[in-house]
């Protein structure tokens, strides 16, 4: 009765908590698979051990079944109610009698509670002269066995829902060793410096992953270890902690950046540092993976800098759990698929053609179910290949792809220029089939767009095969589904939906998952990372992500395809700005990666600050507070900056409508440098906001573009070619219309023309091409030319690069 009461009460906390109970049963078995049945019944009680939904277990197992190893087994299994007694019992010894499964569960409950077990047959002549132990009726035994089941069921079940709720992280916070905390310096070439960012890395040791996960309210069967310092983190988690209310949501964008870039990573690794390790506020930072490509050739790695930045930045940087490399061969399968089908379709008839497509197997021919999703698509609702028509036969088996309007490009995960361009077909046993094509790198594959976008394991399958590949020479768009290979993509992309769990130099959480271009993709790291870190930090807590490039695109899209995908709202926009990019944009000298600061740019010149606040960053706000959200400006701070030029630049951002304006140090303070930010944001998300599109996504093509170009670009209109208006056309008519609006600019200026800066206005904005990556979910217009496989400079970063053959380290990378 108890019991009942307490299960009821439990059932008003959290919605939809239904228990689930398990039964093992096996009424008799043969002596010679003994062990092999024991090893069955082990195997299923892990199997349901590992299984978040199951509430309890009940065994019903012949005795001889009951072995030692069984009984370790259960010994370790899900809570079990434990017995209270006004005295102690610990050390007794207690006295069983009988036989059967209840004894078995007694027995684990009673060993559990530190007492000893004797056993002994319900049939021993002398057991009731020694014990005083009177007989006891039988059929008493099963309202006690289904009492006991409910108590234990309810114990385990209430065990789940508490580790389920929200808790404030008991996370140890790692102290961070390095010169600048300690004023210590190294010395380079009879220089005194700084240590390098790797060299501030290997100086901390991680915490071990599971460490980490079980801080922040992970399960151990949530967690999917690749070494000591990284993991996967499962789905189910979502599940689990689907009644939680999510965290506040953050948002890092930037201003319009110099070529060098402003410091977006650093200020995002800053702030989670500052609020988890230092105002014990759960906090989460979910950034992109990044591309091994820019790492050898010229940008470097990408896990922050200096004391705010993610450790091991090794791992971090390149291979990491492997998602670009599963996305590599995914795409590239797609690809080796679209060509041999052009190959077979060209070299055969159609009998032949369907005849290999649909094989007799031991005399039975059947269609595959991707086979009859495609014979469905064409209209054809028939399962029984011989009941097929010539004229369906035909329209089944071709795709008919024109060679000159295939999109698909190969990829590859490195910087090669010279893969731009490419003939295949050359070889003579593919009997003339040459066609021109090309690379991108990995991380521009829409298949990286499908993986930051997709909600669960279902959505990103869809997706994937509403992928168009090219178009028909009837001017039919044909999809991976229609090659028979979404499936197949899927399975290589089942581990790689999965975020990944690493950790800042401080010890707080990271989320890295999914690297999208973004300028013909939306720059943004995984919706279901997002999710995920809502989920985990609670309430109270934080969920910092960052958008690539400046406001007017990374966030832009983060907003209008990100947010529309994911149904998630922002709280607060951290827009970054430096010294640096402001004097630019008021109108200093140019900024070129490689070649030394002009001396603007090092000594004090309030002017240039002054018009580059009232350009760009007044701008920039403006943009974000289009969206209806509250801004904090985070001036991530040189040495070279002045206390004037500081007080300057968070005097007018807040001036032109920031909530807050703070100057930043964590590249050399860690999270300590970034408290005064994480007070500002903290202020922020308490601010109600009124979060909304910037357009509806039924609008026409054309005006959700111009929409884009006049309010955040600040265009007087755009230019649309005939044939960028032709494929407009065929899009509505194919039924694109409708998705959101990706576009493909330079990330140097707010127009078209990347060496006008501050904030141009008076120009019309051209559209050259536009393309549309229906599996992503985006059309995407192209403003000017936009590469997609980056090449080598003259001097690559790889120069520098090298391993220790002694210890393993690994030497030169930043």
């Amino acid at each position: 009765h108890s019991t009942k009461e307490e299960l009821a009460a439990l059932q008003r906390k959290p919605p939809k908590l239904q228990p689930l109970f398990a039964a093992l049963l096996l009424h008799s078995f043969a002596m010679f698979a003994f062990s092999l049945l024991c090893a069955k019944i082990i195997g299923e009680l892990l199997k349901l051990n590992d299984d978040p939904k199951v509430s309890g277990v009940y065994l019903h197992l012949p005795p001889a079944s009951l072995t030692s190893r069984v009984i370790n087994t259960c010994f370790f299994f899900k809570p079990m109610v434990n017995i209270s007694t006004d005295a102690s019992l610990e050390g007794k010894t207690v006295l069983l009698v009988g036989e059967g499964p209840l004894k078995l569960a007694l027995h684990c409950l009673i060993e559990r509670n530190g007492m000893f077990v004797q056993s002994s047959h319900s049939n021993s002549n002398s057991l009731q002269s020694q014990h005083n132990i009177g007989s006891s009726s039988r059929s008493g035994l099963g309202y006690l066995t289904a009492a006991y089941r409910a108590q234990v069921s309810f114990s385990t079940l209430n065990f789940s829902c508490f580790s389920a709720l929200f808790v404030h992280w008991l996370c140890l916070q790692l102290i961070v060793k390095g010169s600048v905390f300690l004023n210590i310096t190294v010395q380079c070439n009879n220089k005194s410096c700084s240590l390098s960012d790797i060299e501030i890395s290997r100086a901390q040791t991680p915490k071990p992953i599971d460490q980490l996960a079980a801080e922040i309210g992970l399960l151990p069967e949530e967690l999917e270890p690749y070494g000591r310092s990284k993991a996967k983190v499962r789905l189910s988690l979502l599940d689990r902690l689907h009644s939680q209310p999510d965290g506040k949501y953050i948002l890092v964008a930037g201003i319009t950046p110099t070529p060098l870039g402003e410091g977006k990573s650093t200020v995002t690794i800053g702030l989670v540092q500052a609020m988890s390790a230092h105002l014990k506020l759960n906090s989460f930072a979910c950034l992109r993976q990044p591309s091994q490509g820019p790492t050898f050739g010229v940008k470097g790695g990408a896990a922050g800098g200096g004391y705010a930045q993610v450790i091991p930045m090794e791992e971090f940087n390149l291979h990491l759990t492997g998602d670009i490399h599963a996305i590599t061969a995914a795409n590239n399968l797609v690809a080796a698929a679209i060509d041999a089908r052009m190959l077979h379709e060209a070299t055969q008839s159609d009998k032949a053609l369907f005849n290999r497509l649909v094989p007799s197997v031991n005399g039975v021919r059947k269609f595959s179910p991707i086979q009859i999703s495609r014979l469905q698509g064409l209209g054809i609702h028939k399962t029984d290949p011989a009941s097929l028509t010539p004229q369906e036969v035909s329209a089944f088996a071709r795709l008919d792809l024109d060679p000159s309007k295939i999109t698909w490009h190969r990829v590859v995960d490195t910087n090669d220029r010279f893969l731009r361009k490419i003939t295949v077909g050359q070889a003579s046993t593919e009997k003339g089939q040459t066609r021109e094509t090309g690379f991108d790198i990995a991380v521009a594959s829409e298949i990286m767009a499908i993986l930051a976008l997709s909600d669960n394991l279902g959505d990103m399958r869809g997706r994937l095969g509403r992928m168009v590949v090219g178009t028909s020479r009837s001017g039919k768009p044909v999809t991976a589904e229609d090659l028979g290979v979404s499936g197949a993509v899927a399975v290589l992309m089942k581990d790689a939906i999965k975020p990944t769990l690493m950790q800042t130099l401080e010890g707080t959480p990271v989320f890295v998952h999914a690297g999208p271009f973004a300028n013909i993709a939306h720059g943004n790291s995984s919706v279901l990372a997002d999710k995920l870190a809502l989920k985990l930090v609670g309430q109270d807590g934080f969920v910092v992500t960052e958008a690539g490039f400046g406001a007017d695109i990374g966030m832009e899209k983060f907003f209008n395809i990100k947010c529309r995908a994911s149904g998630l709202k922002p709280n607060v926009v951290v827009l970054v700005a430096t010294v640096r990019a402001l004097k630019m944009h008021g109108g200093g000298p140019n900024v070129s990666a490689g070649a030394p600061l002009p001396r603007e740019y090092i000594d004090e010149n309030l002017s240039l600050v002054a018009r580059g606040c009232r350009s760009n960053l007044r701008k920039q706000i403006q943009i974000a507070k289009l969206f209806g959200v509250p801004v904090v400006v985070a001036l991530n701070a040189f040495r070279t900056d002045t206390p004037a030029e500081i007080d300057l630049v968070c005097q007018i951002a807040k001036e032109c409508g920031a909530s807050d304006a703070v100057s930043c140090q964590h590249w050399s303070q860690g999270g300590r440098g970034c408290l005064e930010l994480a007070l500002a944001v903290k202020e922020a998300a308490r601010q109600p906001t009124n979060f909304q599109f910037l357009y509806n996504t039924e609008m026409p093509i054309v005006e959700k573009i111009r929409t884009i170009a006049q309010k955040v670009y600040g265009a007087d209109d755009i230019e649309v070619s005939p044939e960028v208006q032709r494929k407009i056309d065929y899009y509505n008519h194919q039924g694109y219309g409708s998705l959101p609006i990706c576009m493909a600019k330079t990330h140097l200026s707010l127009s078209h023309m990347p060496d006008k800066k501050g904030a141009p206005t008076g120009f019309v904005l051209p559209i050259r091409d536009i393309r549309a990556s229906v599996g992503a979910g985006f059309i995407y217009p192209l403003v000017g030319t936009m590469s997609t496989m980056p090449g080598l400079p003259t001097r690559p970063c790889f120069y520098d690069i090298d391993i220790d053959p002694v210890t393993e380290d690994i030497i030169g990378l930043f």
